[in-house]
């Protein structure tokens, strides 16, 4: 039997990565999120911070500019290697048990490697922009701008890397508003659907 594992996509400022820490703590799992970056940097000996930002992110300019970026003489780049060392290492801890995993891409590198349940959590702009400058202690004057470009290259390295849409419902088992339901019921909605 295949284990069960959990996918979430988020936008931006949504709080998908705490309710994905949550739901793992909630079911006794372990959930994949900064050790996943930490994994991949030691698989692949590029940076903590290198794999951070350009594992779930275009560079600025969107997908076209990823189509030519850092490309080598072979027509594969840095971000290309980074891909492949990233779901390497996400198809072996799906292999390993249950767990929750955060980004990257999991729910299409996991579609039909695991029995997974593919969770994406989204909010209204007003809701995102105050969770950062509450959390994260972004600045108040430009929360919404930031939040725009990191929803865009997100989507455009999801489009590159998958062919697919980030955030379109037809990826996704469920689909949960955080900022109409909250942290708390989001999590209580994925672990009973577990």
């Amino acid at each position: 039997m295949k284990n069960r594992v959990i996918t979430i996509s988020r936008e931006f400022g949504s709080g998908g990565r705490t309710v994905g820490k949550r739901t793992a703590e909630r079911l006794g799992i372990p959930c994949y999120d900064q050790t996943l970056i930490e994994q991949i940097s030691r698989e692949s000996g590029l940076s903590p911070e290198f794999v951070r930002e350009k594992g779930e992110y275009t560079t600025h300019g969107g997908w076209l500019a990823s189509v030519f970026a850092d490309r080598g003489p072979d027509g594969s780049s840095t971000q290309d290697f980074l891909g492949m060392v990233q779901r390497k290492v996400i198809l072996k801890l799906a292999e390993e048990g249950p767990c929750v995993i955060v980004g990257r891409c999991g729910d299409y590198i996991l579609r039909e490697a695991a029995d997974c349940l593919k969770v994406f959590i989204h909010a209204d702009m007003e809701k995102r922009a105050e969770r950062i400058v509450a959390v994260y202690g972004e600045r108040e004057e430009a929360p919404v701008e930031r939040l725009r470009d990191k929803d865009r290259r997100r989507a455009a390295y999801y489009r590159f890397y998958t062919g697919a849409e980030w955030g379109d419902a037809r990826n996704y088992h469920l689909s949960l508003d955080s900022g109409v339901f909250g942290i708390d019921r989001c999590v209580d909605l994925i672990a009973g659907l577990y």
